[in-house]
């Protein structure tokens, strides 16, 4: 069972920057950031394969980078022009799969990580 441990997370004001990092027991094919909001469902927020493959929720895109490391054991969240809405707890998730099409379900990743609070205040 592969274990994720995620890092990086904060506070910042409006228009700040965070990054994420997920550390990985082995080589992942297929993972994702989510983030949970306290009352809210938990959303897809970015994912990745392993040929680099991405796609981003519309909420996100365009502020949010997601990236991995050669050795696919790290994943990132670049994260700029943060807003208050984008406070959550941040989930780095793993899939049994290589996908082709990147789900953003949280249903299709198999394994967790704890979480990172991130808190952007206006």
């Amino acid at each position: 069972q592969v274990q994720l441990r995620e890092s990086g997370g904060g506070s910042v004001q409006a228009g700040g920057s965070l990054r994420l990092s997920c550390a990985a027991s082995r080589d992942i094919y297929s993972w994702a950031w989510f983030r949970q909001a306290p009352g809210k469902e938990r959303e897809g927020v970015a994912a990745i394969n392993s040929d680099g493959n991405t796609r981003y929720a519309d909420s996100v895109k365009d502020r949010f980078t997601i990236s991995q490391d050669t050795g696919l054991t790290t994943l990132w969240l670049q994260m700029d022009s943060l807003k208050p809405e984008d406070t959550a707890m941040y989930y780095c998730a793993a899939s049994l799969w290589k996908w082709r099409l990147l789900p953003l379900g949280p249903s299709e990743y198999a394994t967790w990580g704890q979480g990172t609070q991130v808190t952007c205040s206006s």
